[in-house]
């Protein structure tokens, strides 16, 4: 049996674009990443030509693609302003995600929203913060090895 390869959670790193041109950084403070890819599909009705009364079955059509990135640590000082700029903006910001992986590295790049942020702040305990983020547009795949 061969075992699955797999990769740590500081393996999967979120950039964003910090200067131009292209310099992307990944901003300090995530303890845990969450990415997510969504197909928006649509359902038809496929009837059976043969007995009409059967009851039909669903066909599904894709209609879009969209990807999504959360992540969760500590409000580090070091990348508040970061993230509070990319939220301010009226325009989308270039990301870059990676997954390194020991034979390949997997990257998307594209724009994002920071569609959300929020700061949960205990007494006497550390601050945190909960950064969410919609693409806007394709996210272009790549793999390096």
């Amino acid at each position: 049996m061969t075992q699955a390869t797999t990769i740590k959670g500081g393996k999967v790193r979120v950039k964003l674009e910090t200067a131009v041109p292209t310099v992307y950084a990944t901003p300090c403070g995530f303890t845990s990443k969450t990415v997510t890819f969504t197909k928006g599909l649509e359902d038809v009705q496929v009837p059976d030509c043969d007995d009409p009364d059967k009851v039909d079955w669903l066909g599904r059509d894709a209609t879009s693609l969209a990807m999504s990135v959360s992540g969760e640590g500590v409000l580090a000082e070091q990348s508040i302003e970061t993230w509070l700029d990319a939220w301010e903006s009226i325009d989308s910001v270039n990301v870059k995600i990676e997954m390194e992986f020991p034979a390949k590295t997997i990257t998307w790049t594209g724009k994002m929203h920071v569609e959300t942020m929020e700061g949960v702040s205990p007494n006497g305990r550390r601050s945190t913060a909960t950064i969410s983020m919609q693409s806007d547009g394709e996210m272009v795949r790549t793999v390096a090895t």
